[in-house]
């Protein structure tokens, strides 16, 4: 079997970047070698690999490799629909691939858009506003303390730590600095005070299952930081040689708490058009409801288990590899696609 890799992978150097001069989050969501490395070895396991760079030459390698199905984690280059790309490329040329599909994509990543689809599905998520331009401010009516993130980022991008307002003069402060610094709109939600989860999913329609609970603990964080997972945590504060010890896997929280996470998170899998996989976060308001923050259908899946990935992390602690959990999404998606086991397949290529 002929299996396409599609990825983005983080420039090595300034001289790769296309602006030079650009520094702090701008490739964060892209992928390491050592991750697109590990996701080739585990595919090719399942057959011949063949890697796909999602640059403005994609289509041209799609359409001459001809792979039987494409293995999507490529983020895309810019715009608000970069992560639709590769899977709009594959749809247009006829190729099947992992996971969402262009839709979901562009949904999930625009965090008002989701949070429109939650809430008109009764699903918990926090009260927001959507800022565009400076203007917009004076119509934000919301109680404070507000979060305030660029609303079509991820891997924590523009998420910091001081983005927690608690004043009119500072939300101002910070959303004009987002809108600054991201030229997008800005989303301001109501903060939610309690405890924090993400939850790796796998499968498709009633077979959607949760892998366990991962909790995170924010007392590791260094003293008075805002109790939030954002870019500080995940870039600056935690590498191999320093852990930081903030994952908690699987979460100790009672069963009716966990069933509940687990129910809102598999509500708003199949809310968005989830397919394949995903990593929801959902973290408790005041009142101790779970609410969904946002959905992540092109889960981050660092190989390494000293680093802190979220999805690798839940499928270990379920008993599967790293090879095993990359695997699944492909036997998953050869189900969903055409019916049958993928064992069936490779033996009618191999014929």
């Amino acid at each position: 079997m002929r299996i396409g890799l599609a990825y983005n992978q983080k420039p090595r150097s300034s001289s790769e970047l296309d602006d030079p001069a650009s520094t702090g989050d701008a490739y964060v969501e892209w992928d390491e070698p050592s991750t697109i490395d590990a996701v080739e070895r585990a595919l090719g396991l399942l057959g011949s690999v063949i890697r796909l760079e999602a640059d403005s030459s994609f289509p041209q390698k799609l359409a001459l490799a001809r792979p039987q199905i494409v293995f999507n984690m490529a983020e895309g280059l810019s715009g608000p629909n970069r992560e639709a790309h590769v899977p709009a490329i594959c749809e247009y040329l006829g190729v099947p691939y992992t996971a969402s599909d262009p839709l979901t994509l562009s949904l999930t990543l625009h965090k008002a858009r989701t949070k429109e689809i939650l809430a008109f599905r009764g699903i918990p998520t926090a009260p927001f506003a959507l800022v565009s331009r400076p203007d917009d401010l004076a119509r934000v009516s919301l109680p404070y303390p507000l979060f305030v993130k660029p609303v079509a980022e991820g891997s924590g991008k523009g998420i910091f730590a001081n983005n927690l307002c608690e004043s009119p003069a500072r939300l101002r402060e910070r959303a004009l600095f987002l809108l600054e610094e991201y030229r997008q709109p800005v989303l301001v939600e109501t903060y939610l005070p309690g405890r924090e989860f993400t939850v790796a999913i796998l499968g498709n329609g009633a077979d959607a299952r949760c892998l366990p609970i991962v909790g995170f603990d924010f007392t590791t964080l260094p003293a008075g930081a805002t109790p939030v997972y954002g870019y500080e945590a995940k870039w600056l504060w935690d590498d191999a040689e320093h852990q930081l010890e903030i994952y908690e896997c699987p979460a100790r929280i009672p069963g009716d708490l966990r069933a509940a996470v687990e129910r809102v998170s598999l509500d708003a899998y199949h809310a968005l058009g989830c397919r394949d996989w995903c990593r929801i976060d959902v973290r408790m308001d005041a009142a101790g409801v779970p609410n969904v923050v946002e959905l992540n259908p092109l889960p981050g899946i660092i190989p390494d288990p000293k680093m802190n990935s979220c999805m690798p992390k839940a499928a270990r602690v379920a008993g599967m590899t790293y090879d095993q959990l990359i695997q699944e999404v492909v036997r998953i998606a050869w189900r969903r696609i055409h019916g049958r086991e993928l064992a069936a397949g490779v033996e009618e290529a191999i014929a």
